[in-house]
């Protein structure tokens, strides 16, 4: 049987044959989830722009699994007026189904661009990936849907799809499928790894594939790193920072006169772009904190999953960010602290609890502080866990791990109606103004303290 290693493979693949074709002004869209590590793929290597399409099956109100339609961004709305009749549906049956889907729809885009338009597809090539094609109902609506948003072309791409489905498929101008095999079972039989995509990795994805797009600025060198200047709005510079065989990414600001810098520890599916990080690093910068968000991984280590868990690789990596800016403030004090949110408050943990650590305080946010495991012990840095109140199997995970914790100092925050992105609305200024409280109280000189509280959101 026929396979491919993961998505990214398949998406490498698909990609080839796409730049063969040389399509014009061409948007990449992927389909959520699984589609888009394969659509983050083609996208990088045609150097196009990435986004996502979501559609959502108005399902028969008896009988949800038989769909009587679709809906789509823009107030797409496609309706099976047979289906819709000979289920004597009325208007009000099938509003209420719509307004239900409608609002998950929302939300899902709300949480996928984190605030990014969608991108422009009137007059471009609109090329729809998937990781495959069973019976092709989702993607047909997605393929309506781009036509009905301004694409002039719409091309169905997918590493897979049974031959009948393939050679069938009339709601896109082309179809490329790179495997159609007559005994198909399911897409998943054609892949090695088909492990579920989580939101926050098609979140880190579309972060990445956007960072891509900007121009490059203009680069330098000190202290063995790379260096490209911050903009004027104050948003940092980007950073190349040694990590023994590897060069690690990041975006560092520190305000003028900076005696405390904060590192961020992504966690799985995020990196230094990750909107929610970025948010709370600007609170901290108006606290008088410098900050560095980092990617602990390069994008070749990001293609192995098992890589987001090795919590002992990470802390290395927050070890060697830790040493670069201790250097950079060689003959100063500098007060350090780390943000973990996700698989990164495990590293984050871990690396303070290394005996050469000099951590003055941790914030973990939505963490999973478990994974340092019998490091907790070893903490001792003022640590305080910030867990959405929704988020309960996350909250209970992190009461246990404040039982374990080696610190005195130590408290736990949960948002009340906050969910595990902290989407809510408030919820994630009120993240950011607690970390900002923490962090000003143990890692700012005491002159400095009453000065970062007037600036506190």
């Amino acid at each position: 049987m026929l396979e491919y290693t993961d998505r990214a493979d398949a998406g490498r693949q698909l990609a080839q044959r796409i730049a063969a074709l040389r399509f014009d002004d061409v948007v990449i869209l992927g389909l959520p989830r699984g589609g888009v590590p394969v659509a983050y793929e083609v996208a990088k290597t045609l150097g196009v722009p990435l986004d996502v399409i979501v559609v959502r099956k108005l399902g028969v109100p008896f009988h949800p699994e038989l769909a009587m339609g679709a809906i789509g961004e823009g107030n797409i709305r496609f309706l099976d007026q047979e289906t819709v009749a000979r289920g004597r549906l009325t208007e009000g049956d099938v509003a209420a189904v719509e307004e239900r889907e409608r609002r998950l729809l929302n939300q899902r885009v709300a949480r996928y661009r984190q605030g990014r338009p969608r991108v422009d597809l009137h007059g471009r090539t609109a090329i729809v990936v998937d990781d495959g094609i069973a019976t092709g109902s989702t993607a047909r609506v997605a393929c309506r849907a781009a036509r009905m948003l301004g694409a002039q072309q719409v091309i169905m791409a997918v590493p897979v799809a049974p031959a009948g489905t393939a050679a069938s498929f009339l709601e896109a101008d082309e179809t490329i499928c790179l495997m159609t095999p007559r005994d198909f079972r399911a897409v998943g039989y054609h892949y090695r790894d088909f492990s579920p995509v989580e939101d926050e990795e098609v979140v880190r994805l579309l972060d990445a594939a956007a960072s891509m797009l900007r121009p490059p600025e203009a680069s330098g060198a000190d202290h063995g790193y790379e260096h490209r200047a911050g903009n004027e709005h104050g948003e940092g510079n980007d950073v190349g920072i040694p990590a023994g065989s590897v060069r690690l990414q990041g975006n560092l600001h520190e305000p003028p006169g900076c005696r405390a810098v904060v590192i961020f520890a992504n966690g799985s599916g995020s990196s230094r772009q990750s909107p929610r990080n970025r948010f709370v690093a600007r609170a901290l910068n108006d606290a008088g904190l410098g900050t560095l968000l980092l990617d602990l991984l390069t994008p070749a280590e990001e293609r192995d999953r098992s890589n987001v868990f090795n919590i002992p690789l990470l802390a290395e990596r927050l070890h060697h960010a830790t040493r670069w800016i201790e250097a950079r403030h060689a003959g100063s004090r500098i007060g350090i602290g780390y943000f973990g949110a996700s698989t990164g408050a495990g590293a984050a943990l871990w690396a303070a609890a290394e005996p050469q650590a000099n951590i003055s305080a941790v914030v973990c946010r939505g963490g999973r502080p478990d994974l340092a495991g019998d490091k907790l012990a070893a903490v001792r840095a003022p640590t305080l866990f910030i867990v959405g109140g929704a988020d309960t199997h996350v909250l209970e995970l992190n009461r246990q791990a404040m039982a374990r914790i080696g610190s005195t100092t130590v408290r736990l925050d949960f948002i009340p109606g906050a969910t595990h992105l902290f989407e809510e609305a408030g919820t994630l200024d009120q993240v950011a103004a607690l970390a900002a409280d923490w962090f000003a109280r143990y890692l700012l000189p005491a002159a400095s303290k009453s000065q970062a509280s007037e600036l506190l959101p």
